[in-house]
């Protein structure tokens, strides 16, 4: 199942078309994607009865907007591959390192980023969604606790980023725009093996970061479960699951966004979002 949102509603995707979830239900489920999150076992039971002839809306990829909205906790994870780690300086976590994103950042998959003063870095990644409420499950469950995926950008300006000590990771990567994440949310089950997934970022069309999600130190599966061990996950959440090498600031010399630059970030099976930067005033970006 792939679960978008087009002018603020929610819809079932199925290639270039889609369905209203709320008109093709009979209002039985809500079009806002939040509520529905709150109720994904029953979207879940209901889409495959849905004929071919409801899906009767054309998809602009463009058109798409924030399949998750208005989370309730934005969780990040720093340094989950190997070569990521090495090229930053440091040896494997033993434990996850988390952080947060704050939740004004997080924005739909096809925008325009006002580049603020500094140094904007990219990394992509992937995202979990949280699909129920989650507290101290086990690894060997914690895929159900997962709504879907998507394809994400920890985006960084890494001089706020890094100043003081501690370092004030949070605030770095939580200007606005700096949170996309798309382009619509895919269940696990429509993936052939959800833990290995190419994943790659491209700037301006060159490669600049590649791997795949099974050489994440610690995969999904790991990181709900410590989450959950802590504190309380809600439906809608979402889980930055880290990113690999090849970030701009560890370049030689190293690489920052500028104005004019485009950063196509893109998931095996889940799809692409895409990211345009401008120099100018820094407005709250759109979903």
């Amino acid at each position: 199942m792939r679960v978008g949102v087009l002018d603020g509603r929610a819809v079932l995707v199925r290639g270039d078309r889609a369905a209203d979830v709320r008109w093709a239900s009979r209002g039985r489920l809500h079009p806002d994607p939040m509520v529905l999150l709150q109720r994904w076992d029953d979207l879940r039971a209901w889409a495959p009865s849905l004929p071919d002839h409801a899906y009767d809306i054309d998809v602009d990829p463009a058109a798409l907007q924030a399949p998750v909205p208005r989370p309730r906790q934005v969780f990040a994870v720093a340094l989950n591959y190997p070569p990521h780690a090495a090229e930053a300086g440091f040896s494997p976590p033993e434990e996850p390192l988390v952080f947060t994103k704050f939740p004004a950042c997080v924005t739909g998959p096809h925008t325009n980023v006002a580049l603020p003063p500094g140094k904007v870095d990219w990394e992509v990644e992937l995202v979990a969604v949280i699909g129920a409420e989650t507290y101290r499950v086990s690894e060997d469950h914690a895929w159900k606790a997962v709504a879907a995926l998507a394809v994400g950008q920890d985006l960084s300006e890494r001089v706020t980023q890094l100043q003081g000590k501690p370092a004030q990771f949070s605030l770095g990567k939580s200007f606005p725009g700096f949170g996309p994440i798309g382009p619509v949310l895919v269940t696990p089950d429509e993936l052939d093996d959800p833990d290995d997934l190419e994943i790659t970022g491209l700037l301006n069309g060159e490669v600049v970061q590649q791997d795949r999600t099974k050489s994440m130190i610690f995969p999904v599966p790991e990181l709900i479960a410590r989450l959950s061990a802590v504190l309380p996950l809600f439906p809608g959440d979402l889980v930055f699951t880290g990113t690999p090498a090849g970030v701009g600031n560890r370049m030689n010399p190293p690489r920052y966004l500028t104005d004019g630059d485009e950063l196509v970030s893109r998931i095996e099976g889940i799809g692409e979002i895409r990211q345009h930067f401008t120099v100018g005033a820094q407005q709250p970006a759109g979903s």
